[in-house]
């Protein structure tokens, strides 16, 4: 999703002006230069006006921010009635600091002629200014789990007005552990109130979850998990381990490497990665957990602004993160689950442009290849053609073993010629330009 949650230009059919917003909201949607609504918004937001409780299986990039935020915005700016001290009458509950922060950015974007008011509290920061934005009572209040609570036990918030709900992130808040956080706050709710849950996978305890807290919801799945953007090329480069730093040096060279998002598997590996990345002379930045709220949000604003190319991050710290004209994903790690190569590669190919994704992969990331390939339904060509090329690392398994030749999954050359996944085709320019796309087919 484009920065501050802005609907995706989108090939559909209905235009904002036909979702039954009222002017001042549809206003500042085109003060952003977005007509047109992406599937979750065009389906989501007249039921959403409605007053109807909704399970949405969405991931981010979706444009289910502003599918939230634009009917919440509505609601509220109907009814002028104020929250009342250290209240609020619309809460997001959020898993992550740099995802709230957007969110609030959101409601700030899309109700900036509504004269609404809206506050964002997170950790990792002092909560003095936090305490001192909810004293008269809010609007909207953005949160994630942890500082919320600590607040609520401190009686700076009280709940007991809320009219909407929304519970985002779902299935990243049961990773990180803030399940029972969550279920600690929903006691605090009243029972008289709109409920939106999103979550981009459903696993069994989120499907129970929201079967507790939702009343006859309407429900709403799109972009399912298997499937990602067809924009983005993707390919995999075998390398031994102590040649992936050489690797990613040279791929970064290439000048259509604009602007690219890293990701190692371990904290302590992008701080590595991104200080051999300044020491060549290459504008880099890591964000991981470990990194203060400043540094993490200086480095976010580096990122976005391109002061800084490069951004290395681990799955949990670039969970929200939504950034425009990300031009490369690589995966300087594989991930062990195969569901974050998905996320990952969502960070690239936004609001209608391209990206590519390039993995390294070594002789001890083979199955996580493997297991990658087998959810999103594609063999992921190999590239070959660069002076690190892992020779010794079995391209394709379970063909070997078999003693056949790797089925074909489309992969032909010009001609129409199937091409060697092994091998730079005919023609190829090099490690980025023409080395083989494969792009995820939505089903």
């Amino acid at each position: 999703m484009p920065p501050h949650g802005h609907p995706e230009r989108s090939c559909q059919l209905t235009g904002f002006s036909d979702l039954g917003l009222i002017e001042p909201i549809q206003r500042a949607i085109r003060a952003e230069s977005y007509a047109t609504p992406t599937p979750i918004q065009a389906q989501a937001i007249p039921h959403l006006l409605q007053g109807r409780d909704l399970l949405g299986c969405a991931q981010t990039g979706t444009g289910k921010t502003a599918a939230f935020a634009l009917p919440i915005l509505q609601r509220l700016a109907a009814d002028r009635q104020r929250a009342g001290p250290k209240a609020c009458r619309a809460l997001v509950l959020t898993p992550t600091r740099e995802l709230a922060a957007q969110i609030a950015d959101s409601f700030a974007v899309y109700g900036r002629y509504l004269g609404l008011s809206c506050a964002v509290t997170f950790g990792g920061v002092g909560q003095n200014p936090q305490v001192r934005a909810l004293a008269r009572g809010v609007d909207v209040l953005v949160a994630t789990p942890g500082r919320l609570l600590d607040l609520m036990g401190q009686g700076f918030v009280r709940l007991d007005r809320l009219e909407v709900f929304v519970l985002d992130e779902a299935d990243r808040m049961l990773d990180m552990g803030f399940i029972h956080d969550v279920q600690r706050v929903l006691r605090a709710l009243p029972k008289q109130r709109q409920t939106l849950m999103f979550s981009a996978t459903m696993p069994m305890q989120i499907a129970r979850l929201a079967e507790g807290i939702l009343t006859k919801p309407v429900k709403i799945a799109v972009d399912p998990i298997a499937s990602t953007v067809e924009q983005v090329a993707q390919r995999v480069m075998f390398v031994n381990r102590t040649d992936k730093r050489p690797l990613l040096s040279q791929v970064l060279k290439d000048p259509a490497v604009d602007r690219a998002l890293i990701f190692t598997r371990t904290k302590h590996g992008a701080n590595r990665v991104a200080d051999a990345l300044t020491r060549s002379g290459v504008n880099a930045d890591a964000i991981h957990g470990n990194k203060s709220q400043a540094a993490r949000t200086r480095a976010l604003e580096r990122f976005r602004t391109g002061a800084g190319r490069v951004l290395v991050a681990t799955d949990i710290a670039a969970r929200g993160i939504d950034v425009d004209g990300i031009t490369h994903v690589i995966n300087y790690d594989l991930p062990n689950v195969p569901e974050s190569y998905v996320h990952r590669i969502g960070r690239t190919a936004r609001a209608g442009r391209s990206g590519v994704a390039i993995s390294f992969c070594d002789a001890e990331e083979r199955a996580h290849l493997r297991d990658i390939e087998a959810l999103i339904k594609v063999r992921i060509p190999v590239v070959a053609d660069h002076p690190w090329h892992a020779a010794s690392i079995p391209t394709h398994p379970e063909a070997t073993r078999r003693h056949n030749k790797p089925r074909d999954n489309g992969s032909r050359g010009r001609g129409g010629q199937r091409q060697d996944h092994g091998r730079p085709a005919p023609g190829q320019k090099g490690l980025i330009e023409g080395s083989g796309h494969a792009a995820v087919r939505s089903r």
